[in-house]
């Protein structure tokens, strides 16, 4: 499987909701660091940081494009975010079901056929304005 398979792979099982297949797709010891946090080791605060998200956010990704280095260790996708704050999460506005449409990326270290890095990237200002 392609980088940019793996990467595919990881987005489709977001956009179904399926944790476990998209949980499938990294790296046991994965370093996943989020837009302006703190980095996340290891499969287990991952699937944590997914389920939380679950719980105060819905949302569903289009217009993905999906690009890999030539070796296929590095790979990043550049896509919208659609959705909707369905619970106030921690030092962020009252969720009341507020609808948001943001651009965003990744960039991912692949290797072994798995993630072994994601980061992620949006403009937290805009999505504030977009839910306030």
């Amino acid at each position: 499987m392609t980088s940019i398979d793996l990467v595919s792979r990881y987005y489709a099982a977001f956009n179904a909701k399926d944790w476990t297949a998209m949980a499938a797709c990294v790296a046991e010891d994965i370093n996943h660091f989020v837009n302006e946090g703190d980095k996340r080791g290891g499969r287990r605060a991952f699937a944590e940081f997914i389920a939380h998200m679950d719980d105060c956010y819905d949302e569903h990704l289009t217009d993905i494009v999906v690009m890999a280095s030539a070796d296929g260790s590095r790979a990043a996708a550049e896509f919208v975010v659609n959705g909707v704050y369905k619970k106030t999460d921690a030092g962020l506005p009252e969720a009341h079901g507020q609808t948001y449409r943001l651009p965003a990326g990744a960039f991912f270290d692949v290797a072994g056929g798995a993630i072994t890095r994601v980061t992620t990237y949006y403009n937290l200002k805009d999505w504030i304005r977009q839910v306030s």
